[in-house]
């Protein structure tokens, strides 16, 4: 047996040698019945598990959630049952378009997920830095992902696909308007929000339901890059943002949050002058006001980043009992796909890699086998229900209560009477302030600057259509005539879109 020092196999065998290969003479060959060779050789081939096909990039930390402010009138859940209880959680931040190699700096939304190991079941909250998001339907998510990623043909980043799907897209001029503000460059993961963006159900023991939208707001402040200072961090320091996260845990300086919901009951929802269910849309602060809940700390690093950062798998199908899915569409769209992407890159038992195994309850069902079944695999008990052997039964008290829903079966164009613009409209009047519109033209006319012409004069009439200054500012930075965007602004986007066409 060797002692604790010493190298051996993956099996435990001792190795003699890990500087020089079996050879059949002086030099060589190389014999295959070295082991050790081949065994470091075949899993040094298979060390780069696929790359997410989104959020490829990010650092992570555990910590705690604690409940600072009584909720339970609107869920049961249980790591929300009482103030003073403290969760442990792992959150994982990211940029989203970018592969695992790019810079920490480059303009982009920013993944905000969290799994909290609640005394229920994994509970987790998969969330950005941005209250919306770009679409509003899930059939359009690998078209628009497409379009952020690098063109077929060049293998570059291509400013016509990205401003030509946005362009073609007016449910994008919310989530586009706030990219294109510094907060599209967080100065570090630490001094960004995070939002649910999704719209969620909460119950409570008597089976009442309510809507909820999840902020969490950095006690750190909220800090950004201009454009030039994010330009000038990509080259001095790509991986910036992984760094300070790190190293700031280490220095004991740990990063917090405050969490809050806002409340929308089922009538307030038939009601609300937006849909309540459509994520580019924000429910504004002064209809539903902010309540605290709890407070995040992030006290912990990962021993092994690819044990915990890289091979984190979060989805906002993991829910427990007090929470439950909305009718958000691009929600159930994701319900799906999270977990499917997890069972594609980490294998069908990605759920007993540690850090997204259960950690507070123990967990009982009738999957067995597959690929990396690390566990004991159900060990004699049966792997089938119904059964009369005391195998795990199902509980009558997890169901959530029922809401109606009615129509026909179809596709469907979203019909709801608000249109797209008013937010992203408001967000450039009322919220910004001269500094934020002056970053926001320079960054959107040194983006879409590089696509063709026809593409800036759609977009800008998006832009038109929430604000008229908002485009003639654009539309100046770019050199167009404001005229011309004029006309197209009250086109449907498929008119726009034609007559953009003739230009080419």
């Amino acid at each position: 047996m060797s002692d604790s020092k010493t190298l051996t196999t993956n099996f435990g065998t001792p190795v003699d040698d890990d500087q020089n290969s079996m050879n059949a003479g002086d030099p060589g060959p190389v014999l295959i019945q070295d082991v050790h060779l081949l065994e470091k050789l075949a899993h040094f081939d298979r060390e780069r598990i696929p790359e997410r096909v989104v959020h490829a990039k990010g650092a992570g930390a555990y910590g705690y959630f604690e409940v600072t402010n009584d909720v339970t009138q609107y869920t049961k859940a249980k790591f929300l049952s009482e103030t003073g209880k403290r969760t442990e959680l792992f959150i994982r931040f990211s940029t989203v378009g970018g592969e695992k190699g790019s810079a920490d700096a480059e303009r982009d939304p920013r993944g905000f997920a969290i799994k909290f190991y609640t005394e229920e079941g994994n509970y987790d909250l998969v969330g950005n830095n941005t209250p919306v998001f770009f679409i509003r339907d899930p059939l359009k998510f690998a078209d628009f992902i497409h379009t952020q990623k690098r063109h077929p043909a060049t293998n570059l980043k291509d400013p016509d696909m990205f401003w030509d799907f946005l362009s073609l897209t007016p449910e994008s001029i919310h989530q586009v308007t706030i990219l294109f503000s510094d907060r599209g460059t967080p100065r570090t993961y630490r001094n960004m929000n995070g939002y649910s963006s999704h719209t969620f159900k909460w119950y409570n023991d008597k089976g009442e339901h309510c809507w909820v939208n999840y902020q969490m707001e950095t006690e750190q402040g909220i800090k950004n890059f201009t454009r030039e200072e994010a330009a000038c961090m990509k080259s001095e320091d790509p991986d910036h943002a992984t760094r300070d996260l790190f190293e700031t845990i280490v220095r004991g300086e740990y990063p917090a949050w405050k969490v809050y919901v806002q409340i929308m009951t089922p009538e307030q929802a038939r009601e609300y002058r937006f849909d309540p269910f459509d994520i580019t849309k924000v429910w504004f602060h002064s209809d539903f006001p902010l309540i605290p809940v709890g407070r995040i700390v992030l006290n912990r690093n990962p021993e092994n980043y690819f044990a915990d950062v890289e091979q984190a798998a979060f989805s906002p199908a993991n829910f427990v009992p007090g929470i439950a899915a909305s009718p958000d569409k691009m929600l159930q769209g994701r319900l799906f796909s999270y977990q499917d992407t997890h069972r594609h890159r980490l294998g069908p038992n990605y759920h007993l890699i540690p850090v997204n195994s259960a950690k507070a309850c123990p967990t009982k069902n009738y999957q067995r086998d597959a690929f990396m079944r690390i566990d004991a695999n159900g060990g004699g008990s049966p792997n089938y229900y119904p059964n009369s052997f005391g195998g795990p039964e199902p509980s009558p008290t997890a169901a959530e209560p029922p809401f109606e829903v009615s129509g026909k079966v179809a596709r469907k164009p979203y019909t709801h009477p608000n249109d797209d613009f008013f937010q992203p409209g408001e967000l450039y009047r009322r919220v910004m302030t001269d500094e934020d519109r002056d970053h926001l033209i320079g960054n959107i006319v040194d983006h879409l600057g590089g696509a063709q012409k026809r593409i800036q004069m759609r977009q800008t009439a998006l832009f038109y259509k929430a604000d008229p200054d908002y485009a003639r500012r654009v539309t100046e930075g770019l050199g167009l005539d404001l005229k011309e965007v004029e006309k197209l602004a009250p086109m449907s986007h498929e008119d726009r879109a034609r007559a953009t066409a003739q230009e080419a």
